[in-house]
């Protein structure tokens, strides 16, 4: 069930004041969201997503928020856009989820107004930081990725319908005051009726972060959500993109779910943490966390676990198990895959073959 407007009247502003029956939703004012970001200034631009910009703002009681303006609404799925955030954010309350203070809208315009984020996301904290501004330590790591699970888990285990949010990364998961991790920008998200396993849609998402079945066939499910998690986890262990080009220059893989495969198998698992970590972390929790990113990003969404199992491995429960399992199932892939490799080599089949199984090898 969507949310329902219940149409009131307040005098003193001569609006239509409307709440949405599930989270009491304000009805911003026009004219009040553009004295809060003085008149959309670029200077308070915060970040630019599919559907738009958002906006820092001040309202009148000097509550800091965050305005997300739709400036392509008109265009193909943009109302429909607004309509699900607005949705979605007002059925799904849980402390890791971004709370939806309210709306605006006019005939030209669609704004959603969020409560300001003072870290903003993973991935400036970890990309983005400022001289003199702290880095994100191991500890804040640990939480961050233990809340985002939680919240994951919220959307699609305890809401019904379950939510599907399609794009699952470190710039979508934003950082209160206390560095506690805040799943944001709905914008993508499905609401999916539990009899229904998996959706169909157009491929929307971030490359790098989208699963391979969904690239392929455009089907997501809550498995797509846990890839997008999983390849989260390795940019918090990092601090690196999911995908950087740069990488080339010393011969590494582009995506960095390959790189740090190799690197596992290669037992140097050291020279990928973070360095601005500076060596102050515990190697045995970190090699934990690329344990659960690895097994929430295998190329089968049936092989990967739910969200529940994620946040007990992250506690420390059941993962011993479920690597153990990982490794045999990888170990017999690559040797397949080198099998088939040799005979090719050996000139067995046509360079055409050859070809086709380099590009679809495991790594």
């Amino acid at each position: 069930m969507g949310p329902v407007l219940h149409g009131g009247y307040n005098a003193s502003s001569s609006e239509v004041d409307r709440r949405i029956e599930f989270g009491q939703l304000t009805r911003f004012a026009w004219r009040e969201l553009i004295t809060a970001t003085e008149n959309f200034s670029e200077k308070n631009v915060l970040g630019k997503g599919g559907f738009g910009k958002v906006y820092k703002g001040v309202l009148r009681d000097n509550t800091e928020v965050a305005v997300k303006r739709l400036t392509d609404y008109e265009s193909p799925g943009g109302d429909a856009a607004f309509q699900r955030e607005v949705e979605i954010i007002s059925v799904a309350v849980h402390r890791n989820l971004l709370r939806l203070i309210g709306f605006c809208t006019t005939p030209t315009e669609r704004i959603l107004v969020y409560p300001f984020m003072q870290n903003l996301s993973v991935a400036s904290r970890l990309r983005e930081v400022k001289p003199g501004e702290p880095v994100l330590d191991w500890p804040t790591r640990k939480r961050v990725a233990l809340g985002t699970a939680r919240g994951l888990e919220y959307l699609h285990e305890h809401c019904n319908p379950k939510i599907i949010h399609r794009d699952v990364k470190a710039a979508n998961v934003l950082l209160d005051e206390d560095f506690e991790a805040v799943v944001g920008d709905f914008g993508l998200a499905k609401l999916v009726d539990v009899r229904i396993t998996s959706v169909t849609t157009q491929v929307r998402g971030t490359m790098g972060h989208i699963a391979p079945e969904y690239l392929s066939t455009g089907k997501s499910s809550e498995r797509t959500d846990v890839f997008g998690y999983g390849i989260m986890l390795l940019e918090l262990v990092t601090g690196q993109p999911a995908v950087d080009f740069s990488r080339l220059e010393g011969e590494d893989d582009i995506l960095l779910l390959d790189h740090v495969k190799k690197l596992e198998r290669e037992k140097r698992l050291a020279v990928i943490v973070d360095r601005n970590l500076n060596r102050n972390y515990d190697i045995q929790e970190v090699e934990m966390m690329i344990q659960v990113a690895l097994l929430c990003t295998q190329p089968s969404p049936g092989d990967r676990p739910a969200m529940s199992e994620v946040v007990r491995m992250l506690e420390g429960e059941g993962l011993a198990e479920r690597w153990e399992e990982w490794q045999h199932v990888e170990v017999s892939r690559r040797q397949e895959y080198e099998r088939l490799q040799r005979r090719f080599d050996c000139g067995e089949d046509s360079l055409y073959h050859h070809d086709a199984i380099e590009l679809s090898g495991g790594r």
